[in-house]
């Protein structure tokens, strides 16, 4: 009772209603986007699939990372952000009203582009397909965003701003600027626009904005989350504040410089090249830091692995988030990236970090503030929690190791050459001979979006108050802004 009266004071202090709104709809968006990429999975083992236009790969597959990246990471991103911020500042979201704009507008911004991607009105720019009408509709968004949050830092009640703070306010600040920048274009029709720029300076921007989207909205933006939710569900402070801040620096810093491995052995400056290579390779220190970090936290507290299933989601992530990292400063690397570009390969890096990081975080993040939000003392099952984890964590290791399998041997047999300078075997054959492994990608999907599924149910009876034959023993209430602390046990 306790419990339930204090999360309800809470719940009159702080803004929970838009964070209860991004939290549903980041579970619903992940349904979506996971299904719509198991799909298309399907499409390349089955061709057949492939019986409409609108729903052909080449349609679906920008509406599955749309979906995924901004439509569920997005989502997750607003609803911990805002429940962080009120919780380390101790003050209601500033301007509520602007706040739920930014809840509709972001969903109209996945709506529309759910109906425009699949109808081809596309810019062809990886991560920022959306045609200009979108464009401005999400910026639109991003300033009341910027708005809300910030306005909340500065009528805090807390003299320290928290480093989940940094972390995501350096990514709504960086990803306006990408925005902005990339997706400047002169338009020609409502569903149609030229690029700004041409030839070689295109492709450097939008490799400064695709790789930063994944260094900012993919990663810095989810430390946020890993250096509030890791602390608050071991129940330790985080590990080395000093080192918390030198990696937000060295980390805000070298990100943006990266972009250029994705250009290697293209007409862009050798030099430009060179830079983004040596960066990437620099970008592995602060990288690791903060995993480190992270992991260092659970000092003292690693028996707690065996009995919360929701430390094992932040755990778990932690390791993809070292992993990930240190796979793509080595994928940065000229030779290694002459071997693994345009493979399967790369799209298990991909993958590495966006289920076995950006989700895990996400969801044990999530598990960690439902019941929070709904004046619950626990999910509804904590065995399906385990449950999810498990399909979770088979699902991903599946998915990345049929890939890396398939794109090193794809790698390996487009190189191939005869004695007399021949390729040993044609397209056809490498495209062949990944058969089987794109089955058991397939079986990976499923069994991540299965995992899905089973949070959705735990999620509805948690809001509906339903309690479960294993309910956890509640968490705590009250924080110190400083170090993550609890401060009050209940």
């Amino acid at each position: 009772m306790r419990v339930q009266n204090a999360r309800s004071a809470d719940a009159e202090i702080f803004n929970y209603t838009v964070v209860r709104q991004f939290t549903i709809m980041t579970v619903v968006w992940g349904i979506v986007g996971m299904f719509v990429g198991v799909f298309i999975a399907a499409q390349l083992v089955w061709p057949e699939l492939n019986f409409v236009d609108w729903l052909s790969y080449g349609r679906l597959r920008p509406l599955h990372t749309n979906a995924v990246i901004f439509a569920f990471g997005g989502s997750a991103l607003f609803a911990t952000s805002y429940y962080v911020v009120q919780r380390t500042c101790q003050t209601r979201l500033f301007c509520g009203p602007l706040a739920s704009f930014t809840f509709w507008g972001w969903q109209l911004v996945i709506v529309a582009a759910a109906i425009t991607l699949p109808a081809g009105y596309t810019t062809s720019k990886e991560y920022a397909e959306l045609e200009w009408p979108i464009d401005i509709l999400i910026t639109l968004v991003w300033v009341a965003y910027a708005i809300v949050f910030f306005g909340t830092i500065v009528k805090r009640k807390m003299k320290h701003i928290y480093v989940a703070n940094w972390f995501y306010g350096s990514f709504i600040l960086t990803i306006a600027i990408l925005h902005i920048f990339n997706n400047i274009e002169l338009p020609y029709s409502w569903f149609n626009s030229y690029s700004a720029y041409a030839g070689a300076q295109d492709a450097m921007v939008q490799w400064w904005y695709g790789h930063n989207a994944v260094g900012f909205f993919l990663t810095t933006s989810f430390l946020g989350m890993m250096y509030y939710f890791v602390p608050k569900q071991a129940n330790r402070p985080i590990y080395s504040y000093r080192l918390s801040i030198v990696h937000f620096w060295a980390l805000a810093f070298t990100y943006m410089w990266a972009g250029p491995h994705h250009l290697l052995y293209t007409s862009l400056p050798d030099w430009t090249q060179s830079l983004g290579m040596a960066f990437s390779l620099i970008l592995l220190a602060p990288s690791w830091g903060g995993m480190i970090n992270g992991i260092m936290t659970l000092s003292g507290a690693w028996h707690k692995l065996r009995t919360d299933p929701i430390l094992k989601f932040l755990v778990v992530a932690l390791s993809f988030y070292g992993m990930s990292t240190f796979e793509g400063s080595m994928m940065s690397i000229r030779t290694v990236n002459a071997l693994s570009h345009y493979t399967e390969w790369t799209v298990a890096h991909v993958h590495s970090g966006a289920l076995g990081w950006v989700a895990m975080i996400t969801f044990g993040s999530l598990y960690y503030m439902i019941p929070r939000l709904y004046g619950r003392e626990s999910m509804y099952s904590k065995s399906l929690i385990e449950a999810h984890f498990w399909m979770a964590t088979i699902g991903v290791v599946l998915y990345i190791a049929s890939m890396w399998i398939a794109g090193v041997m794809e790698g390996l047999m487009w190189r191939s050459t005869e004695a007399d300078g021949t390729l040993t075997y044609a397209f056809v054959q490498a495209l062949a001979s990944k058969y089987v492994l794109y089955i058991i990608r397939i079986l990976g999907g499923i069994c991540f979006l299965s995992g899905v599924l089973v949070m959705f149910y735990n999620m509805v009876m948690t809001i509906k108050g339903l309690k479960g034959v294993n309910p956890q023993v509640p968490a705590f209430v009250g924080h110190d802004a400083r170090t993550a602390q609890p401060a009050t046990a209940v």
